[in-house]
C-alpha cells in the first residue's frame, strides 16, 4: 500500500481586525461577530467559517 499525503487544509482565517469591543447590540465593533461566535471560532469547520464571512457578517455590517 502506497501512502499518499493529503495536501494541507486551507483553513479559513478569522475575520478579526483587532478592534475587539462588544457593542451594546452584542456584536463586535470590528468584525461583527457575537461573543459566542468569537469564542467558538476555532471549533467551527471551514464551511461554517466561510458562510459567516461570506454571508452573515456582511449582512450584519450592512444593517448598522
Amino acid at each position: 500500500m502506497l501512502f499518499t499525503p493529503r495536501p494541507p487544509s486551507k483553513s479559513v482565517l478569522t475575520p478579526c481586525i483587532g478592534v475587539c469591543r462588544l457593542r451594546d447590540d452584542g456584536l463586535c465593533a470590528g468584525c461583527f461577530r457575537t461573543a459566542d461566535e468569537i469564542a467558538g471560532w476555532r471549533d467551527y469547520d471551514d464551511a461554517t467559517r466561510q458562510r459567516l464571512i461570506d454571508d452573515v457578517l456582511p449582512a450584519r455590517e450592512a444593517q448598522r
